[in-house]
């Protein structure tokens, strides 16, 4: 009779034991799966933006004239029309989010948007958290000061002044290694504004962009006293592990530039290659 409770005790252990096994192993098995379905949307982002039927793209919106609005409100600019062809020849929809500089690479980090159109400078400590496409603009930095500015002529004669810069861009890394005080702002039309209203003494920029602005306002208080030896290259951005479309999009931009679209959006804007 003592055997009896025994042994309903050691069926109950038994049954308990398998229980909890099977338990873990689904906890186990649902692990996996999740991170199976984590490390496929990392590595095929291209299937990914291909179901999805749309390329999320980071951009500005302020910075002519790669991404800015016309004057019918629309976006538009250099970047805009070749991530528009890029998105086209993916067979997907471009879907543009606005994004302030400053706050648009954590928007790429928090995956917001796949890739970033907005002539991101190729840089060795950028390339080593995101990936980037083959270049597709190369321009040098200018210094940029008020027509009535007499004593800046050179990167030298900017230390201890105001330059007015993106915080995190390659251009306040420029002003910062000689020796300026960073006045940070939101993009390019901020920076200009400061500078035609003598509230910084400089800023240094993209030529490209600086050529557009005079080029649309010509009588514009300001000018270009210098420019620097080093040319930059700025290419499309993604975040770490996006191979598939990065590949392809390098693909997509190897074709533009060989069937002449690309060419034909540059000359539009630039009156000439930008890419070289």
């Amino acid at each position: 009779m003592k055997k009896f409770p025994l042994l309903i005790t050691a069926i109950f252990l038994s049954f308990s034991l398998l229980l909890t096994a099977c338990g873990n192993n689904a906890t186990q098995e649902e692990a996996k799966k999740e991170n199976t379905t984590a490390k496929e949307e990392t590595t095929d982002l291209l299937a990914k933006v291909k179901k999805e039927g749309e390329l999320r793209i980071g951009t500005e919106g302020t910075y002519p004239p790669f991404t800015f609005h016309d004057k019918n409100g629309e976006l538009t600019g250099f970047d805009v029309e070749i991530a528009k062809e890029v998105a086209k020849r993916l067979g997907v929809k471009p879907v543009f989010m606005e994004t302030q500089w400053d706050a648009m690479f954590a928007g790429l980090d928090a995956k917001r948007f796949d890739m970033i159109a907005n002539q991101v400078g190729i840089r060795p400590d950028r390339q080593e958290k995101y990936d980037f496409s083959i270049p597709y603009t190369t321009s040098a930095a200018v210094l940029v000061v008020h027509k009535d500015n007499k004593k800046v002529s050179k990167f030298e004669h900017i230390k201890g002044l105001k330059s007015a810069q993106s915080m995190t861009s390659n251009y306040a890394d420029l002003a910062r290694s000689y020796g300026a005080e960073i006045v940070g702002v939101d993009g390019f039309n901020q920076a200009i504004e400061l500078l035609r209203s003598k509230r910084v003494d400089a800023t240094i920029n993209d030529k490209l962009s600086v050529l557009d602005f005079l080029k649309q306002k010509p009588n514009a208080p300001i000018k270009i006293v210098a420019t620097h030896k080093d040319a930059s290259q700025s290419g499309l951005m993604f975040r770490k592990g996006s191979d598939t479309l990065v590949a392809e999009v390098n693909k997509v931009l190897k074709e533009m530039m060989k069937d002449g679209t690309y060419q034909k959006i540059s000359e539009k804007w630039f009156g000439q290659d930008v890419s070289k």
